[in-house]
């Protein structure tokens, strides 16, 4: 059984940037595509982006493409969200997840194993 850990969230101030870390539990890590999702207390969950297997493409929605970069590192198995100039309506539960296919993944029905999230508070 596969796992996710998600790690480097925490509070900060608007303005500040934060690296989130995903940890996928062995090396089949490479054969997976993997997705950021985040959650705002009393919303569902919302898309952030993806990256493909090998990292040669990627995607991040629309309205956090400008400030957020999604990045993987297959020989440390990890994913990475990287979060610029962080907006009070940033504030949410971070989760990756991995899709057991090669491409990018949009939906959260591609996904097949989730981590147990990150919170970031965003802190005027």
């Amino acid at each position: 059984q596969e796992y996710l850990v998600e790690s480097g969230g925490g509070l900060v101030q608007a303005g500040d940037s934060l690296t989130l870390s995903c940890v996928f539990s062995d090396a089949s890590f490479k054969n997976y595509a993997m997705g950021w999702f985040r959650q705002a207390p009393g919303k569902e969950r919302e898309f952030v982006g993806t990256i493909n297997w090998s990292g040669s493409s990627s995607y991040v929605t629309v309205s956090m493409k400008d400030r957020f970069t999604i990045t993987r590192d297959n020989a440390k198995n990890t994913a990475y969200l990287q979060l610029n100039s962080l907006k009070l309506e940033d504030t949410a539960v971070y989760y990756c997840a991995a899709a057991a296919k090669k491409g990018t993944q949009y939906s959260v029905y591609d996904y097949d194993y989730w981590g147990q999230g990150t919170r970031v508070t965003v802190s005027s």
